[in-house]
């Protein structure tokens, strides 16, 4: 006997069944995070016999890693656009958007990604799918891209490395975050010390040698 079809897609929701599991561990995730995460939760979501998933994933690995990268471009879809192009504004105002951006999108995420350590093969196919922040290729790569349109343009210092410089900003965004993926949980909030945002700028742009005459 076959399973019962989804209610979604009997009602003509528009999606494939692939589609719509995805979408259905998706909702999960942004609910609870994956920690603990069954199929039989992800089949109840979906309206769906257990044993559907196994006809369109190879296991729930899979499935949980799709729905993460979708989780993620869902939230960054509701954040909005990344910053201003170079040459508009201040380099200095666009560096700090950039940050607000960052954390921003790292705090929505966090719940969701709380856990994963213990699901090495879940972090290992999420890993091998294109980055699905920063327009596709990443907030990083992103970041760079900008910084060196800058630099092309004559906003920032002829000596300046943009990879370098992109790393050192989301990966203090990532500092902030990291120690609660080792501890296997999130909080309510992610804390930002105050003037985290300003204070990293203002190091990345003064930079931290002497004062040059």
């Amino acid at each position: 006997m076959s399973p019962r079809k989804a209610a979604v897609l009997r009602d003509g929701g528009g999606q494939s069944l692939r589609e719509h599991l995805v979408a259905a561990a998706e909702r999960l995730i942004s609910r609870r995070g994956t920690a603990g995460l069954t199929v039989r939760d992800i089949a109840r979501e979906a309206q769906v016999a257990d044993g559907v998933l196994y006809n369109h994933f190879a296991g729930k690995e899979e499935l949980l890693a799709l729905a993460l990268h979708a989780h993620v471009r869902t939230v960054e879809r509701e954040l909005g656009e990344l910053p201003a192009e170079a040459g508009s504004g201040t380099v200095a105002d666009n560096l700090r958007a950039y940050v607000t951006y960052g954390l921003a999108l790292h705090t929505a995420i966090l719940p969701a990604f709380a856990g994963l350590l213990s699901q090495p093969e879940v972090l290992s196919l999420l890993t091998g799918m294109p980055s699905p922040a920063g327009k596709g290729r990443g907030l990083k790569a992103d970041l760079t891209a900008y910084l060196r349109t800058e630099k092309d343009l004559g906003r920032l210092a002829p000596e300046v490395n943009a990879e370098a410089a992109a790393t050192m900003i989301i990966g203090a965004c990532h500092e902030l975050v990291l120690p609660y993926l080792f501890h296997g949980s999130a909080p309510a909030a992610l804390e930002v010390p105050s003037g985290f945002v300003d204070d990293l700028v203002t190091t990345v742009m003064n930079g931290i040698g002497p004062l040059r005459a």
